[in-house]
């Protein structure tokens, strides 16, 4: 039962239906006074690491949840001292269950209610079901607990006792391999923490099947150390590598590839960064790579589209949401401009380093990876000439541009040495035909042999 001006702030579903989240970091500490929309945390979704406002003004009384944990969405994660102050009523906007304490609101009153900063729009309507909780008949629907939930014991063999931990323990070990029931438990009462799992784990014990068969017998301590790592996947790495897999083995790849001279495109790069309108910003050869694709599509609006499973239509985009592969360390993100179809190439220029920058620096939101039409994939960074890429989820084609080499060409009628790539355009085809294909890559590496081509063809 909540006490009497303390207020719990529970996890939030940020507007993008998701169903769980990491606690990357605390940015308050219990004693820290906030205020209202004063960033609290920063957790990390399957899509994008997003700050955490505070929906009420109070002091911190405790963290429910420590950082690093996975928690459901509605979970508590931090109580508040508000000294009795009426709360601002966060959870139906935020689509969390109810506190037991807390009245329903008048349809009127739920109405009136704004989502706080950060959170998208309300979600009233939808309400996620309360889980079982092992022994729970069908109709456990009790109220969530006032702090963090208590131990559970986690399932064991017949004979064996049932190990205690807190769900985010339980879910470590799940992540790790780590048995429960063979972790030396340090808490109270026998309880198993976060540090005796990671402390099992680091010995290189295996964890022994629940059930079924005799597993083979693990080899010695001593020869498993420091030779494998178990990488949890979670995250941006698992939304990740889902959406890969749904589109790789539901749109029919097809990939095509074009080596292009861009002497003159590097020339032309050289010259725009001289000029005054782009002081202020990055020119690199993505720069116009982007504006040629961007052409492409305007001559070819065909290869801007998706693929409607459900009405069995193609759904053709008369705008371009352009998405930018970026690698980050919480994996592979793909944020995009909207409407860079309609800007122009200084704009275009400052639009493409604000989203490598913000991907760099961990802030992409979900908002920015959504609704993307088309997307470049930038390999060549790496030093690759080529690849095959995947395409992004709804989308129906990707432009992998890859390394420019100093290779032997021969130009007008002479062997000589010039700035060389290679192209590989993707495409769905279902959507995208190998000629409607093969002229979208054609053209654009028409206008990156001769970038006078796209500035005549955009103006």
């Amino acid at each position: 039962m909540t006490q009497q001006g303390v207020q719990q702030f529970r996890l939030p579903d940020v507007g993008e239906g998701l169903v769980e989240a990491e606690i990357l970091q605390w940015t308050v500490q219990p004693g820290d006074e906030v205020k209202v929309n004063q960033i609290i945390c920063e957790i990390e979704t399957a899509k994008a690491a997003v700050e955490l406002p505070s929906p009420y003004a109070g002091v911190v009384s405790e963290l429910l949840v420590e950082a690093g944990a996975t928690v459901d969405v509605g979970t508590p994660i931090i109580a508040l001292d508000t000294g009795g102050a009426a709360a601002p009523a966060p959870q139906q906007a935020l689509g969390g269950p109810q506190d037991a304490t807390e009245p329903e609101p008048e349809p009127e009153q739920e109405a009136r209610e704004k989502p706080l900063v950060g959170y998208g729009e309300k979600a009233g309507a939808t309400r996620r079901r309360p889980r079982r909780r092992p022994g729970a008949g069908p109709a456990d629907t009790g109220p969530a607990p006032a702090a963090a939930a208590p131990p559970e014991a986690a399932p064991a063999p017949p004979g064996r006792p049932r190990a205690l931990a807190k769900p985010p323990v339980r879910k470590l070990a799940k992540d790790l391999g780590v048995d429960l029931g063979e972790v030396a438990p340090s808490g109270p009462g026998g309880v198993v923490t976060r540090d005796d799992v990671h402390g099992h784990a680091r010995n290189g014990r295996a964890a022994v099947p629940a059930a079924g068969p005799a597993a083979p017998v693990a080899a010695p301590a001593a020869d498993r150390s420091g030779r494998e790592e178990r990488i949890p996947v979670k995250g941006v790495r698992k939304h990740t590598a889902a959406a890969m897999v749904s589109s790789a083995f539901t749109a029919p790849h097809v990939t095509e590839f074009l080596q292009v001279d861009v002497t003159e495109t590097m020339a032309a790069i050289r010259r725009l960064r001289e000029r005054a309108e782009f002081a202020e910003v990055k020119v690199s050869p993505l720069l116009l790579v982007a504006r040629a694709l961007l052409t492409a599509v305007r001559r070819h609006p065909g290869v801007n589209a998706s693929w409607d499973d459900a009405a069995q239509e193609i759904v053709v985009k008369h705008y371009v949401n352009l998405g930018i592969a970026a690698a980050t360390e919480r994996g592979l993100v793909v944020p995009n401009i909207k409407d860079a179809d309609r800007q122009a190439l200084p704009e275009l220029a400052g639009s493409l380093q604000a989203l490598t920058d913000t991907a760099r620096a961990g802030r992409t939101t979900p908002a920015d990876m959504s609704g993307g039409t088309i997307t470049i994939t930038n390999v060549g960074v790496f030093g690759v000439d080529a690849g095959t890429p995947i395409l992004n989820p709804g989308e129906s084609a990707i432009l992998a541009f890859g390394q420019i080499r100093d290779l032997p060409w021969v130009h007008e009628g002479q062997l000589a040495v010039r700035k060389v790539t290679t192209l590989s355009l993707s495409f769905d085809h279902r959507v995208v035909d190998g000629e409607l294909g093969s002229m979208v890559l054609r053209d654009i590496g028409a206008m990156l042999t001769e970038p006078e081509i796209t500035a005549l063809a955009w103006g």
